[in-house]
């Protein structure tokens, strides 16, 4: 049976602990390798000058954990630059926000060629390589150029954008020809597959076929969307547990019977936080039988600190929570606790289980598995509801949820009211049918889904062609 080798930008520590990384990609990465067991290789957090070092390689249960360290010019051009400068906002749609810089794009490539130079002397000839996300587009040719015949699968976990935006930029063509080297190319939802194909047929005169193949540089592959799922009756598990730990306690004891609204955000321009918070001053200034008895906890870990548009947005959003604070708190109630630090997923188990409404309201996201999670964590005989983004590729699976959108402030206020006074009945159904599907389409349906793909002796392999 063949290995599965997992790469991705991060790796979480074979021992545990928090890594900053534990975000949906982790999170689904380290669920699915637990068990079908492999390796994981890629980059263990640590800048320091010795990028020659080879990988560091230990073991845990059933588990290979490969991670090696980046240069402070790698983290510079390939992560902060190219990959969250210019990827990062362009497949958001956030073209005003993209920075594009040939020296920064430079990096990017030479730090893939470094990853492909320490994956090589890891790999086996039958093993099934499985490469994550945005960061490593050009990871699979920079092998290919290595002799490596291994199949090898790419899974983008963020939006594939429309063609009028991936034109945008600079060395777009090249990058796809880069991406065209897997064998197997996954997607989020059946939109971003659509706006690929439509790349390759408008873009390089390539074909898509219905079954998914598609035929371009000269080669011939697999584009299916593949929708990621989340270990649903774990979550589920940690969220009865710790609907009694202390951490939930003081937050049920805190709120003191109000109703719990929870949002919980990398802090990033493309979550909409901002008009999140607009949206509960809307519903406090048009339903003021809500004031005093609504709690919204909004959690938002800092994220890619170095670089100055997410200083602008913490900037922003302490203004607005100050703001809605200001003009309703009273002496022994604030409506809005905005925190910036992050939680273990059982603790925010916990935290879903007794909040009567999630607010999940990207502008554009690619999954967003805090959705699912929420909806796993609720208890049964008297479940909260999900506030949902159209934007959110969850939003195609989860249609029982109250679909919004993120740009209306004053619709999300209305949804909130809705979700804040929806009947029993209604909030059972409405969660039965969203668990029940997440319980179906969990992640090792995930995991099964693109591996057989990527198994598949018929289907297309190097046989049809070489990359270039």
């Amino acid at each position: 049976m063949s290995r599965l080798v997992v790469v991705s930008n991060r790796v979480s520590p074979a021992r545990g602990g928090k890594t900053g990384a534990e975000g949906g990609l982790a999170v689904a990465v380290q669920a699915a390798l637990s068990e079908s067991g492999g390796l994981w290789f890629g980059w263990n957090g640590k800048v320091s000058p010795n990028g020659a070092a080879p990988p560091v390689v230990e073991s845990r249960d059933n588990i290979t954990y490969a991670t090696i360290d980046l240069t402070q010019r790698d983290y510079d051009e390939y992560y902060n630059g190219y990959a969250n400068r210019c990827l990062w906002p362009v497949f958001h749609y956030r073209l005003d926000l993209a920075e594009f810089g040939r020296r920064e794009m430079v990096g990017y490539l030479r730090t893939n060629d470094m990853f492909s130079t320490k994956l090589l002397s890891l790999l086996e000839p039958d093993d099934l390589v499985w490469v994550h996300d945005y960061h490593l587009i050009p990871l699979a040719q920079q092998l290919r150029h290595a002799d490596c015949r291994q199949r090898m699968g790419f899974f983008l976990h963020i939006p594939w954008p429309a063609v009028e935006f991936l034109v945008a930029l600079p060395n777009h063509q090249n990058l796809i020809k880069a991406l065209c080297a897997y064998d197997v190319i996954g997607f989020q939802t059946e939109t971003d597959l659509h706006n690929f194909s439509e790349y390759i047929t408008r873009e390089v005169g390539g074909q898509s076929e219905q079954n998914g193949i598609i035929s371009a540089f000269g080669r011939k592959l697999i584009a299916r969307a593949y929708p990621i799922g989340i270990d649903t009756e774990n979550i589920a598990n940690f969220a009865r547990k710790a609907e009694y730990s202390s951490l939930t306690a003081r937050l049920r004891d805190s709120i003191a019977g109000r109703q719990l609204i929870i949002g919980v955000d990398r802090l990033d321009y493309t979550k909409g936080l901002n008009r999140r918070f607009h949206a509960l001053e809307h519903l406090l200034r048009s339903y003021p039988e809500n004031r005093g008895r609504v709690v919204m906890l909004q959690i938002t870990p800092p994220s890619r600190t170095e670089v100055p548009t997410y200083d602008e947005i913490r900037r922003e959003l302490e203004e607005t929570a100050s703001h809605v604070n200001g003009s309703y708190a009273e002496f022994d109630w604030m409506p809005i606790r905005y925190l910036n630090q992050s939680f273990s997923r059982k603790t925010l188990a916990g935290f879903f289980r007794i909040s009567r409404v999630g607010l999940v309201t990207p502008l554009r996201d690619g999954m967003n598995l805090v959705a699912k999670e929420y909806i796993a964590a609720q208890d049964p005989e008297d479940p909260g509801v999900l506030v949902l983004s159209r934007f959110a590729g969850a939003a195609r699976e989860l249609g029982e949820a109250l679909i919004v959108n993120p740009f209306d402030v004053e619709a999300m206020g209305e949804s909130l009211q809705q979700a804040l006074n929806m009947p029993l009945d209604e909030r059972r159904r409405r969660w039965l049918a969203s668990y029940e599907w997440l319980r179906q389409n969990d992640v090792t349906a995930w995991r099964k889904a693109f591996q057989a793909d990527l198994a598949d002796p018929a289907a297309p392999s190097l046989n049809f062609g070489r990359a270039s």
